[in-house]
């Protein structure tokens, strides 16, 4: 029996043996186990898609390696900083710690009196900026529309509770507690002075870890080139 594509000759089998994109034919010797298998119907097919994943791994083995390397590092996201809020009173007042209910409990006009027996008097960053949204996540709990349904209750039934006095910066509001010595703010870490004293939270100053009350740091300002003087 002939091997599909097989010619005898001499004995042997004559194949015709693919070379380039051209045949020529060899003769071989090939054993009757092996003649009767690739005599069988499809085993061309079969020879076709060996071939074919032969070359596909060998295509996927010399890969630049570069390429490999971008699927497998993880993308580079970019560090965020943070820091505190203090919670800043007047420099006289002797108050060095509270809790944060405690604080709650006066953002919320439910506590008006120090225990030095100064009214309590709040300043409070526009709502527009990240501190204020800070005291609002952290402290008051509540979204803008109920915060204001709050105030507006609170001033039907009498109980005399008003908001917090709206700063426009950061310089306003130590100013506000520098003038009152019993008025109470907040302000980011970085724009702390001398001029107003932090007090701790649950035991907790800005900088330490667990500290309730925490904004994302700004960016540093881009210094600009200055121009060099013509001569």
């Amino acid at each position: 029996m002939t091997a599909p594509g097989c010619h005898r000759f001499d004995g042997q089998q004559r194949i015709n043996v693919p070379i380039g994109v051209h045949y020529r034919q060899a003769s071989i010797e090939v054993p009757p186990l092996l003649l009767a298998y690739i005599s069988q119907p499809g085993f061309r097919m079969k020879a076709v898609g060996v071939l074919i994943l032969l070359v596909t791994v060998a295509l996927c083995s010399v890969l630049p390696e570069s390429t490999a390397l971008r699927q497998t590092l993880p993308t580079h996201t970019p560090s965020v900083s943070w820091e505190g809020l203090a919670i800043v009173v007047n420099r006289n007042n002797p108050t060095n710690d509270i809790s944060l209910p405690q604080l709650r409990s006066m953002f919320f006009g439910e506590r008006r009196w120090w225990s030095s027996k100064r009214r309590i008097t709040l300043a409070a960053m526009r709502r527009s900026t990240p501190e204020w949204q800070t005291v609002q996540r952290v402290i008051y709990k509540m979204n803008r529309r109920e915060l204001d349904h709050y105030y507006l209750y609170q001033s039907f039934i009498g109980e005399g509770s008003t908001p917090p006095a709206t700063m426009q910066a950061p310089a306003d509001v130590k100013r506000f507690v520098v003038s009152r010595p019993g008025a109470l703010g907040y302000l980011r870490v970085s724009d702390v002075d001398d001029s107003v004293k932090v007090i701790r939270v649950n035991g907790l100053l800005p900088g330490d870890d667990g500290y309730p009350l925490r904004l994302r740091a700004r960016a540093p300002k881009r210094s600009l080139p200055q121009e060099t003087p013509a001569h």
